[in-house]
């Protein structure tokens, strides 16, 4: 009876071996197949995937283009970046010389139209003048005091254009002779003046900025 009784057991145990070997060795299923695929993959290293991309793409260039063209390439790319920077550089010299002959046109029209007004100015200060050796032998009686008093008018009215477009009278009466602003016509002795001081102002002088229209004709002590 035992020895029936170990036969059994062992019979049994073998009988459960052979089902698990049978576990073990039966074929994976399809969705099984599919599960060890994926823990395959997830467990490749970072590393081996980039390194079978770099494989993968060096042997696509080398099948599409040879060594010698990937060459040529370069050096086409090389002298187009070249190109673009000799390019650039001379765009930004062309743009900083348009922008000095701008700046060199506006100063030069500048000076032109200064250069007219100047001129055409130089014609009202002859009447200037006149208008003023008339303001000055005024007469006194009251018969011409209207007349008078109109000629101051004009007088006035001509100073304010000549304000208006920037013109200056010279300071010259009890001044230190200026060459840059005055023209001496005399040099005379006096006690009660030092030496280079204006005396007399025979004939106004007018300046537009720094440039002197008609120097101040003066008489000047020595």
């Amino acid at each position: 009876m035992k020895r029936r009784t170990h036969l059994e057991n062992n019979g049994h145990a073998d009988s459960n071996n052979e089902e698990s070997h049978d576990k073990e060795t039966a074929p994976l299923s399809d969705v099984e197949h599919e599960n060890q695929e994926k823990f395959d993959v997830d467990h490749v290293g970072e590393s081996e995937i980039a390194d079978e991309v770099e494989d993968i793409t060096d042997s696509i260039i080398t099948q599409l283009i040879s060594e010698e063209e990937l060459h040529e390439l370069q050096e086409e790319l090389e002298e187009a970046r070249r190109q673009a920077d000799e390019n650039l550089d001379g765009w930004q010299r062309a743009r900083a010389e348009f922008a000095n002959y701008k700046k060199r046109i506006e100063r030069e029209r500048a000076e032109d139209r200064s250069r007219i007004s100047g001129e055409i100015i130089l014609h009202f200060l002859s009447a200037m003048d006149d208008f003023e050796r008339a303001l000055k032998e005024r007469p006194e009686n009251q018969e011409m005091a209207s007349w008078a008093e109109g000629i101051n008018l004009i007088y006035r009215k001509m100073t304010s254009i000549l304000d208006a477009e920037g013109v200056e009278l010279i300071s010259a009466q009890g001044e230190t002779f200026d060459p840059n602003f005055h023209e001496a016509i005399s040099h005379e002795e006096s006690d009660d003046h030092s030496e280079g001081e204006i005396l007399d102002v025979i004939q106004q002088g007018y300046k537009i900025g720094d440039r002197v229209l008609r120097p101040a004709l003066v008489r000047v002590a020595k």
